[in-house]
C-alpha cells in the first residue's frame, strides 16, 4: 500500500474547496461512474507515448497519465503497466468505501487511510480523492507522477511493499518533481531547497537517530510520517533518495526494485544493490544530512 499524505498538502496550502461530481465528470475522461465515483480504464501502449511539451494540456486523469507516463518511459527507463485503471471518488466517504471495493483493503485500514490520504497507487490501480482540487494544476500532476511512480515500482518489483518504503516514497517525490522540472513547472533544485530547509527541525535528524528500519515498513512509515510530519518526513525521504541517485545512479535504484521479483528479502537486497548494508547506509547518509542544513 502506498500512498501520499493528505496532511502534506496542508503544510502547502492546496485545499481548494470541494470538486463538484459534475466537474469530475468534465475533467475524469471517459469512464463508468455512479455515486461520485468514476473508473477510468487506461490504456498505454508504449510505443505510441508521446512526450508531452508541457502541462497545459494535462489537465485531465487520462491525459495526465499518458504524459506522465512517457516521460516515465522515455525519460527515466521506468516500466508502466499496458492498462491501468483509475478510480476517481469526489469526497472522502467515497474514497473510503472505494479502498474498500475497489482496492480491497480491510475497512479498519480504509478508514485510517482516507483520513489523510488522497492518492493511492497499487498494482495497475490508480485511487484519487479528487476534493483535494478545483485546478488541475501543477501539485495535482506531482501527485499523480508520484502515484504512478509507485505503480512502476509494483511492476518491477512484482508485488508491493517489498522495498524499502523510505525509499520507495523517496524516488517517487524524485521521479515527480524531475516530471515537473520536464514540464516547465518546476526545477529540482528548487524542491532540494525547500527540502533542506524543512527537515532542519525533524526530529529523526535532531535526535541524530533517522532508524531506518521502521521507516522501511509500509506501516512504520505511515507511523512515524503521522507522529513526526507528513512534510518534513517526505522531504526526508526525497533527499535521501536524492543522495542515493547522485552517489550511485538512477538505474541502480530502476535495478534494486526490480531484484525484489526475484529475491524478496530487504536487507540482502539493498546490500547487494548498494554496497552497504542498511546500518551503514543510515550512518552515511545521516552525516549527509546534517552537513547540508548546516
Amino acid at each position: 500500500m502506498i500512498w501520499i499524505g493528505r496532511n502534506l498538502l496542508r503544510h502547502c496550502s492546496l485545499f481548494g474547496g470541494v470538486v463538484s461530481f459534475s466537474l469530475l465528470m468534465m475533467v475524469g475522461g471517459c469512464g463508468a461512474s455512479s455515486q461520485g465515483r468514476t473508473v477510468l480504464p487506461i490504456t498505454i501502449d508504449p510505443a505510441s507515448l508521446t512526450l508531452p511539451g508541457d502541462g497545459a494540456s494535462l489537465t485531465t486523469h487520462d491525459a495526465a497519465i499518458r504524459g506522465i507516463a512517457s516521460i516515465l518511459v522515455k525519460d527515466l527507463g521506468l516500466p508502466v503497466p499496458e492498462q491501468v485503471t483509475v478510480y476517481v471518488y469526489a469526497s472522502r466517504p467515497v474514497f473510503e468505501q472505494g479502498l474498500i471495493q475497489d482496492a480491497h483493503v480491510s475497512p479498519v485500514r480504509a478508514a485510517e487511510l482516507s483520513d489523510f490520504a488522497i492518492g493511492i497507487g497499487k498494482r495497475r490501480l490508480m485511487l484519487f480523492n479528487d476534493e483535494a482540487y478545483e485546478v488541475k494544476g501543477r501539485e495535482w500532476l506531482r501527485l499523480v507522477a508520484h502515484e504512478l511512480s509507485h505503480v512502476s515500482q509494483i511492476e518491477l518489483a512484482q508485488g508491493e511493499g517489498r522495498a524499502e518504503q523510505w525509499l520507495a516514497e523517496g524516488m517517487a517525490e524524485w521521479v515527480a518533481f524531475t516530471v515537473l522540472e520536464r514540464l516547465g513547472l518546476d526545477t529540482m533544485d528548487h524542491r532540494r531547497a525547500l527540502a533542506r530547509a524543512g527537515i532542519k527541525s525533524h526530529a529523526a535528524l535532531v535526535a541524530a537517530r533517522l532508524d531506518l528500519d521502521t521507516l522501511g515498513s509500509p506501516r512504520g512509515f505511515t507511523v512515524r510520517h503521522l507522529r513526526e510530519g507528513s512534510l518534513p518526513t517526505y522531504q526526508l525521504a526525497f533527499l535521501m533518495a536524492d543522495y542515493v541517485i547522485k552517489r550511485d545512479g538512477f538505474p541502480k535504484i530502476v535495478q534494486y526494485f526490480a531484484s525484489f521479483a526475484e529475491r524478496q528479502h530487504r536487507l540482502d537486497n539493498f546490500r547487494r544493490a548498494f554496497g552497504q548494508s542498511l546500518a551503514e547506509f543510515e550512518r552515511e547518509i545521516l552525516g549527509h544530512l546534517k552537513s547540508i542544513t548546516r
